[in-house]
């Protein structure tokens, strides 16, 4: 098998339904990756993740290098083998978690110098470092490493991160090609930055182009901006990248983000929101997300979701789900998060029927008037 192939077979407006293929297996598109920062998708065992529908799921390289370090997972078999997870893993490059998480960071064109936000102990992480910890941890789509500023950034500062991105992207490109025989069975993903702005935008897409990568991530989104300015920029960010590679739209998102990135084009997802939800009482539903930890659930003897094929529904109620919820119990935390990323999904699987049955306009449009519904009705009471 090649190492990496992207086949789309069919398409309905900008929206596409496809199948990547790699070593590790062939990953449906478009696609939601549950995050599994630290070896591990919270409070789910592999076999239930994979049972939720799920193809692929998302590495961090800042968390992995620094706990329990890269060289050790390399010692013991690689991260699929230490986290018993045999499908394709897609690793970021650490980049925004060094923006994020640390105040002490030093940005020079080599990379990027920071402390642990463990132990304080100062890193320096490189676009050639970047792609050494990927590697080491036998990643099967590697990002390169880029830099992220705020969209409230003035054009200035944003056209600097934008081309040092840029320049950090042919390195990152450069020490993959490197990677020998990994690099016969993996793929790399360059990342668009440019803010909100679409000259920047443009000029980082062709820049990456000429690079030449196996896919394309539209970065530097969904960080405070708002929905409205994130798909304002996805109305000119994502026809600027190739057609015949996947897309990949970072951090994203809520289940209403989702459907109207795919409508615009997007064929790949990652986010924290249905694990870190599902820990602090929030599920999802196609009628809008509920509290569980609300009062009127108490009673209740419903499913978290009428309808809902996931273990968590076809076995207990709203009343013990809440229950559990309140009391802090550790099966609450699990059962929750085991709904919801079976809503997540189910929801791709939707949108892939959508998009094959040339329905997705019709698909979208009802989806997104049910599910925005609850919080309409919340804002008139």
């Amino acid at each position: 098998m090649n190492r990496f192939s992207f086949t789309i077979a069919a398409a309905d407006g900008a929206a596409r339904a496809g199948v990547i293929a790699m070593q590790r297996g062939e990953i449906r598109t478009p696609a939601f990756m549950p995050v599994g920062t630290g070896a591990t998708v919270k409070a789910m065992r592999p076999e239930e993740v994979r049972a939720s529908g799920a193809d692929i799921i998302l590495g961090n390289t800042y968390h992995l290098m620094l706990r329990p370090g890269a060289e050790r997972v390399a010692k013991v078999g690689g991260l699929h083998q230490f986290m018993g997870w045999e499908r394709p893993i897609l690793t970021d490059s650490g980049g925004y978690q060094v923006m994020s998480l640390n105040e002490l960071t030093k940005v020079t064109e080599e990379g990027v110098s920071f402390a642990s936000h463990l132990d304080g102990s100062r890193h320096m992480l490189t676009p050639e470092r970047s792609i050494e910890v990927q590697r080491l941890l036998d990643s099967d789509i590697i990002m390169q490493f880029d830099q992220l500023v705020p969209t409230t950034s003035s054009e200035a500062v944003q056209r600097e991160a934008m081309e040092r991105s840029i320049r950090w992207a042919k390195r990152s490109r450069e020490e993959f090609d490197r990677g020998g025989e990994h690099a016969d069975r993996a793929a790399i993903f360059g990342i668009q930055q440019g803010a909100l702005d679409e000259p920047l935008r443009r000029s980082s897409a062709d820049a990456l182009i000429d690079i030449g990568f196996d896919g394309y991530a539209v970065g530097g989104l969904a960080v405070g901006e708002g929905q409205e300015a994130m798909l304002g920029c996805l109305d000119f960010a994502v026809d600027m990248l190739p057609g015949d590679k996947p897309r990949y739209l970072m951090g994203v998102g809520k289940p209403d983000d989702i459907v109207e990135a795919v409508v615009r084009g997007i064929d790949m997802f990652d986010c924290v929101l249905p694990t870190r939800s599902g820990r602090t009482g929030q599920a999802f539903t196609a009628d809008g997300p509920l509290n569980m930890r609300n009062a009127r659930f108490a009673e209740d003897c419903d499913p978290i979701e009428q309808g809902c094929l996931c273990p968590a529904c076809a076995t207990f109620s709203r009343a013990y789900v809440h229950h559990l919820v309140k009391s802090g119990e550790i099966l609450g935390a699990m059962l929750m998060t085991q709904h919801n990323l079976w809503f997540y999904q189910r929801l791709m699987q939707d949108l892939r029927a959508a998009i094959t049955g040339q329905a997705l306009a019709r698909f979208a449009a009802d989806f997104l008037d049910r599910y925005r519904r609850a919080g309409r009705e919340i804002a008139a009471q």
